[in-house]
């Protein structure tokens, strides 16, 4: 047994800093990044915002709304969709707005086998982008996973986690993986650090992991504990290349899921995919050697998503005129984040 000393932070434990600035206006703010991905050597050019790939979230509804949004967000798709489903939406959509998700069962990888036999096309392109998902991505199994797929699919853009370690997200990146996600139990609705005690601060596991991650050309995808607009400006503050949402997506028009009135007021049920609900939904139940670790939650219907991206969207870029940031890329340069837990006002450095 060890303990770290060292102080590792959260969200709620900073603010940014403001900073002199030369921009007129939120509307002269670039939001969009562009990317090569080291080992797929696609682009990427858009905001980096992804959907989570949860029942409720990553739905193709969702897909579409992103689509028509016509910023470049994408959809990291559940990986629950039928076959014939997911061969349809590619057909008619294309994989430019979509992560194809998948674990690490042997039906999650005959599944994509299926599906990248099938050779779907839409403007001349089929699967570009896949999300290697699991809870837990510090096993041997997981890296050797990643590794294979990568083999098997050298034009693929890999996106694979969790982690929280800088370690970790060195050793996925050299296994093949192009964005390691990054997250242990900070989500809304995952119970991880309640039922394991394991976890890490989210804003330190994005600053460490991001600088694991940039020195071997690699990226990374903040998972999870993003409540409002200001802490997605925090996580690209801190270095993220992307940032991947659940529960601010939740409950919207889009979630696929019934709308329930409750005295007078509407709401949709939102859960963990580590909850008794998904299991129950899923697997058939909790299996007899583990627990759930994650919670089912009814969050107030919120209507059509556009609203929510436009105020996501809003709040990214005044951020960025707070800090004299005129792109997206330049905002973990311009950011200094300060403490306003425990001792307060301790300006934490720049990142």
């Amino acid at each position: 047994m060890r303990i770290e000393e060292d102080v590792k932070l959260d969200f709620k434990d900073v603010l940014i800093r403001p900073k002199r600035s030369t921009l007129a206006s939120r509307k002269d703010v670039d939001i969009k990044r562009q990317f090569t991905f080291k080992w797929s050597g696609e682009k990427f050019d858009g905001v980096p915002i992804v959907a989570a790939n949860m029942d409720g979230v990553g739905t193709f509804a969702m897909a579409k709304a992103f689509e028509e949004n016509n910023h470049g967000l994408s959809v990291a798709i559940t990986k629950h969709y039928g076959i014939d489903a997911i061969k349809d939406y590619y057909k008619k959509h294309g994989g430019e707005h979509v992560w194809y998700s998948i674990g690490v069962s042997e039906t999650d990888e005959e599944k994509l086998k299926v599906f990248m036999n099938s050779k779907v096309q839409q403007n001349g392109k089929g699967v570009t982008k896949i999300c290697i998902d699991v809870a837990n991505g510090y096993t041997e199994q997981f890296v050797e996973y990643v590794r294979r797929i990568r083999a098997e699919y050298p034009h693929l853009t890999i996106m694979a986690g969790n982690v929280v370690t800088g370690e970790m997200v060195e050793e996925l990146i050299l296994s093949g993986a192009d964005i390691v996600k990054v997250g242990i139990g900070p989500g809304s609705v995952c119970t991880t650090r309640k039922m394991t005690g394991v976890g890490y601060p989210q804003l330190s596991a994005i600053i460490e992991c991001a600088d694991a991650a940039h020195g071997l050309g690699g990226l990374v995808c903040s998972d999870g504990g993003c409540t409002s607009p200001g802490d997605i400006a925090k996580a690209f503050g801190a270095g993220a290349d992307f940032v991947m949402l659940g529960g601010m997506l939740a409950g919207h028009d889009q979630s696929e899921m019934d709308v329930v009135e409750t005295g007078g007021k509407k709401y949709v049920t939102f859960y963990g995919m580590s909850s008794d609900t998904a299991m129950e939904k899923h697997a058939g139940g909790v299996a007899e050697y583990r627990a759930s670790e994650g919670k089912t939650v009814k969050v107030p219907y919120r209507g059509d998503v556009m609203a929510t991206l436009q105020d996501i969207l809003g709040g990214v870029r005044s951020a960025c005129t707070y800090v004299g940031a005129r792109r997206l890329k330049e905002l973990s340069k311009r950011t200094t984040f300060i403490r306003v837990s425990q001792q307060l006002n301790t300006v934490f450095g720049d990142s």
